[in-house]
């Protein structure tokens, strides 16, 4: 799982890489739900305890039979602990025949019926050790559900990963996300496992010991009742105000990890601008309201436990003193006092039990909001009664009059249109914010357009499922993405029915064999932390994965980038085979490696202003010979 969500986590950067006109904050910490922002507005957040567990028992519906049988078992186990001390009561008596007694002034020793003592001892020994293997019983089956409970509330939570759209990683951080598959499942998974059980053989026996102490001796039940009710009071007081601290504290280690996740996967830009001051700055804020709320939660749930054990203390004390003065009257014998003595134990250790369950689904029901309020963002709209299909692709593509904007107050593309034939290598520049990437961003429909419509082969990619428009495109990103895997496997990705030929032929076409051949294992060197790559090998593994993807159109997003100048040369030849007979986009820069481009769009405020070839722009002299000239010019 862990790595299915790095790699998921990867493919969102790459993805991201793709927005270049959204907000710098897309995997901000700072204005993200699991930032600082959403750590401020959690302890004010109501939260619907009893709402979020229904779902959650709603959701373990398949398993609720055999949780009820488990804690059935539970409860029946801890019935057989209360009885016992009933029948340590009759063979203490028992025993007590034995003791000498004063009978009319004479010393006078009773007779030990042994053999009735025996019977109590087996029988006592038959309840211990049944109670013992119900609540193993107990143990295991929970144990079991629980992880198989947890493993499928990851599974979803990662598959609804894929189901989210984009617009939804623009503003939440992906610490945050990966705080809700670790963080919160395994809250819900160790309450479900452990508190649960807890808290109903907990309640069994509360309620079992109230009931055989007030069938004992009702004036010795009643003074353990009322030694415990200032317990009780203080427990209620002590619950209703570590909800909201508990609540706080799940938010706070998703805005940890958000940070975290966000610095880390930074650090050299980091060190480089000498962000470490500012970083850890904000680090500590957030630290310290994760470390307040909770302190808070922890120390509350915490004075449960000595609370308790005060006043089962002060119940013995009451147990004794009153126990002796019935005792001296003759109103019970020694054996109710030592039955007692174990019911006070039975009777109040429930309570400290009871209160750390009850913190514990507190807990639970924040971490159960957090993970059910991610199950149900909005999903991608369903595709399944889309019956349209791009098959045989030539690769025509028509943007017609599109707007988009990524928030609906803030337009980015106003009125775009275009045409491109197939097989045109259509290279898109223009300055920073123009909208280059966005024009891509949609062709992909990674993103819905607010107007116009795109058409792949007269056929609008809207009325097509996602899946299937993706499909048509190869890609090579500014940012290489590679994931923990041989490095046949990141070239191959997903694709079906390659073989080690066509792998080795796409990585001689980009100069990329002899390096592989180099490795110790070849192209069944594993890539990751240990694997030393530079960026250009890295990005020349990404162009040998478009290759073997073999689609009809291709995205290239400042491909070479990276590499050094003689490598651009054997990358750009490669990629000069890679387009041929493609559709393909480059988003560039440079404008010197887009001059063999058939068609030049220059885009400026989210508007083509010009278009044409190179030559043919820079004889118009208008914006593109402006951008192509300054490249040029030398600051005196």
């Amino acid at each position: 799982m862990s790595e299915n969500i790095k790699r998921k986590q990867k493919t969102m950067n790459s993805k991201n890489t793709l927005g270049g006109n959204r907000q710098m904050n897309n995997k901000g910490t700072m204005n993200g739900p699991g930032g600082m922002g959403g750590m401020g507005g959690a302890v004010e957040k109501s939260q619907d305890f009893k709402g979020t567990w229904i779902k959650l028992i709603q959701y373990c519906k398949e398993y609720l039979p055999v949780i009820i049988f488990a804690l059935v078992a539970a409860a029946i186990g801890t019935v057989l602990q209360i009885i016992g001390p009933d029948r340590l009561k009759d063979m203490t008596n028992e025993i007590a025949k034995g003791l000498p007694a004063l009978i009319n002034g004479k010393a006078v020793i009773g007779v030990i019926n042994m053999d009735r003592v025996v019977r109590i001892a087996s029988l006592l020994v038959c309840f211990y050790a049944g109670s013992a293997l119900l609540n193993f019983t107990q143990s295991y089956i929970m144990a079991t559900v629980t992880q198989k409970i947890s493993k499928t509330m990851r599974t979803d939570i990662s598959q609804k990963i894929n189901r989210l759209p984009l617009r939804y990683f623009d503003s939440t951080s992906y610490g945050d996300v990966l705080s809700r598959v670790t963080n919160d499942v395994d809250a819900i998974g160790q309450t479900m496992n452990q508190s649960i059980g807890t808290l109903v053989t907990s309640i069994t026996m509360f309620v079992g010991s109230l009931i055989m102490m007030f069938y004992t001796n009702w004036i010795l039940a009643l003074t353990a009742v009322l030694a415990s009710v200032i317990g009780f009071a203080l427990m209620m007081i002590i619950m209703a105000k570590s909800q909201k601290y508990f609540t706080a504290q799940q938010e706070g280690l998703g805005s940890v990890n958000g940070h975290i996740e966000e610095i880390y996967s930074g650090h050299n830009i980091v060190k480089v601008y000498n962000g470490g001051k500012e970083a850890k700055k904000t680090f500590e804020e957030i630290n310290d309201k994760l470390y307040d709320s909770a302190w808070k939660s922890q120390f509350l749930s915490g004075l449960m436990m000595p609370l308790m054990q005060f006043i089962g203390n002060f119940g013995y004390v009451a147990v004794c003193v009153v126990g002796a003065v019935l005792a001296m009257n003759g109103n019970i014998s020694f054996g109710v006092i030592v039955a007692f003595m174990m019911y006070i134990r039975l009777f109040t250790q429930p309570l400290s039990q009871m209160a750390q369950a009850a913190n514990n689904l507190q807990r639970t029901a924040a971490a159960g909001e957090r993970v059910f309020e991610f199950l149900e963002e909005t999903e991608l709209e369903d595709e399944s009664q889309k019956v349209k299909g791009l098959q045989n692709i030539k690769g025509d593509v028509e943007f017609k009059h599109v707007r988009f904007g990524y928030v609906p107050e803030k337009i980015i593309i106003h009125d775009f249109s275009a045409k491109v034939k197939p097989g045109q290598k259509v290279a898109i520049v223009g300055p920073t914010g123009a909208g280059k990437t966005t024009i891509v961003n949609l062709l992909m429909r990674f993103y819905d357009l607010d107007g116009g419509e795109i058409l792949l082969d007269g056929t609008p990619i809207s009325q097509v499922p996602r899946e299937n428009v993706h499909e048509q495109f190869g890609m090579v990103l500014q940012d290489s993405w590679l994931f923990e895997g041989t490095i046949k496997e990141n070239i191959v990705y997903s694709k079906q029915g390659i073989t080690d030929e066509q792998v080795v032929k796409a990585c001689k076409t980009v100069g990329l064999h002899h390096f592989i051949k180099t490795m110790p294992d070849g192209y069944d060197t594993v890539l990751n932390d240990k694997a030393s790559l530079s960026e250009g090998q890295k990005q020349l593994i990404t162009i040998a994965r478009a290759m073997i993807q073999n689609a009809p159109l291709l995205i290239l997003d400042e491909a070479t980038s990276s590499v050094d100048t003689r490598t651009e040369r054997i990358v750009q030849s490669a990629m000069d085979q890679l387009t041929a007979g493609r559709t393909s986009f480059v988003i560039a820069h440079r404008l010197s490696t887009i001059k063999n481009a058939d068609l030049i769009l220059v885009m400026k405020d989210g508007d083509i202003i010009e278009s044409g070839s190179h030559d043919e722009l820079l004889a118009h002299s208008g914006f593109y010979a402006e951008l192509y000239n300054s490249q040029f010019e030398v600051a005196v």
